[in-house]
């Protein structure tokens, strides 16, 4: 029997092999089981900071969960993307007994962190191979920050499996895990050796062009190979479409294709840096050397517009993340040390369709054309920037403050508001003060906001039944982010447990 203690305290540099005994001396017996379920820091009262542990423990051994069952007669399923929806959707499929094969516009992990450090050095954009697109996903290169607002019940096995394929086991227990994008480019490769070595198949520089149905139901996808031109048919039973939020030239061809999907709301703002030493005192008080880098969350009603904090990275840096000519877009990334000089957000502003029109692609027009400008502010893919005293005033800033720019590309100081949209300026005019009431120092006259953040969310859904399946044609799986049905991480490598486990119900009785 397994026992479990809540609520168990230790004060900052308190070894955790004292859980363990505090363990033994409860079960009064020798322990063959221990296991931390939940750590989290409590620093409401910065003179008196501590972790809080849930442990499990006992004096059995606990026996590992059986083996899948397997499908007799297995489908053949392609899984267009390779971020966390399609790689999990592909892991359990191949539990399952399904060998799938990964259809995959970018390059392979270790070629895409050649061709992304080119973009932040040199500037020069492979609009097929970048943050947003290759394997792993927009979030390969954004911390690999694993918190979640979902409480599905297969958040779990997500953590679980990042642990198995190589991610420190703490992600499993901490209140706000993350990996960090060092460590996630050694698990994506871990993941990518276990898939094929069970008959999985990743295809690399293949952009999904289309499928074949027969009454209603899928038959085949084509594959167009990006370097040798040449557009491949591949038959299946049936094909997930784990596409990511920015494959805005798929989403047009099945749209074309009679895929039925529908316009969403999403959000658009900044990243916001500010001296990471600074955010760790603002939430720990003097003991913040002692203790990890500091997160936080903020979301202000200062506005008829809420304005959020998103996708935090403490001692992160500000990150290029184009995934079209012509234009710029921000996003945060973190290694897993966290020790950076900076610490930054996303400032993200709430966009409602009243705002960029009803159409189905208006929100997607909407988003490009910011990046456009940011883009002419800028002068190319630098970011334009403005520090928060000059953009309160509408002043174009003219030098750095104690705040130096962490995104790789350069900077050019610009007006935001010439950039994003008039609502949004107004929005964070008025949050940002409002924020800084709950975090002291987050209206700091040198933080640096850097334009512009605009890949939020997925601005259309396509539409999908109860059983996981288009309402437009039998076996096409929309699926993760990209189809509008999760966001982060975590949602999504959960949403492609989900699909997968709906493919096995549909074909376990075939």
């Amino acid at each position: 029997m397994v026992s479990r203690l809540d609520n168990v305290k230790l004060h900052i540099g308190e070894s955790e092999e004292n859980l363990v005994k505090i363990a033994q001396k409860k079960l009064k017996r020798a322990l063959k089981y221990f296991k931390i379920l939940k750590k989290s820091l409590d620093a409401r009262d910065k003179n008196n900071v501590f972790w809080v542990y849930s442990i499990a423990f006992s004096d059995e051994e606990q026996e590992e969960k059986p083996p899948l069952e397997k499908l007799e007669n297995p489908p053949k399923v392609a899984v267009i993307g390779s971020g966390p929806a399609g790689l999990f959707c592909a892991l359990r499929l191949i539990e399952h007994g399904v060998q799938p094969i990964i259809i995959e516009r970018g390059e392979a992990v270790e070629d895409r962190r050649k061709t992304i450090d080119n973009f932040f050095k040199n500037r020069v954009l492979n609009p097929d191979s970048n943050v947003q697109f290759g394997e792993g996903g927009a979030g390969t290169f954004s911390d690999g920050k694993l918190n979640t607002q979902t409480h599905d019940g297969l958040n779990k096995d997500v953590l679980e499996t990042f642990k198995r394929f190589g991610a420190p086991e703490e992600i499993t227990y901490l209140n706000k895990p993350h990996i960090g994008s060092d460590k996630l480019f050694f698990v994506l490769q871990n993941i990518r050796k276990y898939i094929e070595s069970k008959g999985g198949k990743y295809l690399f520089h293949q952009i999904f062009t289309g499928f074949e149905h027969k009454n209603g139901s899928v038959r085949a996808i084509f594959h167009k190979n990006l370097v040798s031109g040449e557009e491949v048919r591949t038959p299946v039973d049936c094909a997930v479409l784990a596409l990511g939020h920015s494959a805005r030239d798929t989403f047009k061809m099945l749209c074309e294709k009679g895929v039925l999907m529908e316009p969403r709301d999403f959000a658009v703002g900044v990243r916001i840096e500010h001296l990471s030493e600074k955010i760790d005192f603002a939430q720990y008080g003097k003991n913040f050397r002692l203790l990890p880098a500091a997160d936080y969350k903020l979301v202000s009603h200062a506005h008829e517009r809420t304005v959020f904090t998103f996708c935090m990275c403490p001692g992160g840096v500000v990150i290029p993340a184009a995934s079209e000519e012509g234009g710029v877009v921000v996003n945060g990334m973190s290694l897993y040390a966290r020790d950076g000089k900076n610490s930054n957000s996303a400032l993200m502003v709430q966009m409602k369709k009243e705002d960029f029109g009803g159409g189905l692609f208006d929100g997607m027009e909407f988003q490009r054309k910011i990046e456009r400008r940011a883009y002419l502010a800028g002068g190319g893919y630098r970011a334009p920037v403005q520090l928060y005293k000059d953009f309160a005033k509408g002043k174009t800033s003219a030098a750095f403050g104690e705040v130096s720019p962490t995104y790789a590309a350069g900077t050019t100081f610009a007006p935001l508001d010439a950039v994003l949209p008039k609502t949004a300026v107004e929005a964070l005019k008025a949050a940002i003060p409002d924020m800084d009431r709950r975090l002291k120092g987050f209206a700091d006259p040198d933080a640096l906001l850097t334009g512009v953040e605009t890949r939020f969310s997925s601005p259309v859904r396509i539409l999908r039944g109860a059983d996981g399946e288009s309402v437009s044609f039998k076996g096409l799986y929309p699926c993760g982010e990209g189809s509008g049905y999760s966001g982060g991480i975590t949602s999504s490598a959960a949403d492609g447990l989900k699909i997968a486990e709906l493919i096995f119900e549909k074909h376990k009785n075939h």
